[in-house]
C-alpha cells in the first residue's frame, strides 16, 4: 500500500513484469508530452509514444525504461503502465539497437513499400527510446 508520500508503481509489457514498487514521481511519455504523476494525482488514463518511463524512487534513484508504446492508468495508489515492449536502460543491447535503427533508416531512405515504411518509422521510433534510455543512463552514472 501506498503512504502519503509515494505511489506504487508497475511496469508491465507483453512479456513480462518490468518493475513494481514504490515511487515519489513518475514521468512518461504521453500523446502530447510528457506527464509527471505524483502521489494523490488524479485519476488518469492515456496512450504513451514510444520514449521513456522514468521512476524515482523514494531514495532519490531515478530508474530509466524505455518503452514502445502503450497506456498509462492512474489510480490514486497506483500507476501503471501497460506497454507493448518495456526495458530496463542497464538491459538495452546497444548493438543491437543501433542495428535496427540503422536498418529503419534504411527502408526509409530508399522509400520502399508503404507498410514497409510504417513499420519502418515504428521501429525507428522505438530503437530511438531505446538509444535515449542508454544515454540518459550513462548520464546519471557520470554523476
Amino acid at each position: 500500500m501506498a503512504s502519503e508520500t509515494t505511489i506504487r508503481c508497475d511496469i508491465v509489457s507483453a512479456e513480462a513484469q518490468i518493475y513494481s514498487g514504490e515511487a515519489v514521481l513518475v514521468v512518461a511519455t504521453g500523446e502530447v508530452g510528457e506527464l509527471g504523476i505524483a502521489p494523490k494525482h488524479a485519476p488518469l488514463i492515456t496512450r504513451l509514444k514510444p520514449g521513456k518511463v522514468v521512476v524515482t524512487t523514494p531514495s532519490g534513484e531515478h530508474l530509466d525504461f524505455a518503452i514502445s508504446g502503450g497506456m498509462l492508468e492512474v489510480q490514486p495508489e497506483v500507476v501503471t503502465v501497460l506497454a507493448d515492449t518495456a526495458v530496463r536502460a542497464q538491459d538495452i543491447d546497444e548493438a543491437a539497437v543501433r542495428a535496427a535503427k540503422e536498418e529503419a533508416e534504411r527502408i526509409l531512405q530508399g522509400r520502399g513499400e508503404a507498410m514497409e515504411i510504417v513499420e519502418a518509422q515504428k521501429r525507428l521510433a522505438e530503437v530511438s527510446a531505446q538509444l535515449a534510455a542508454l544515454e540518459r543512463l550513462r548520464k546519471n552514472l557520470k554523476h
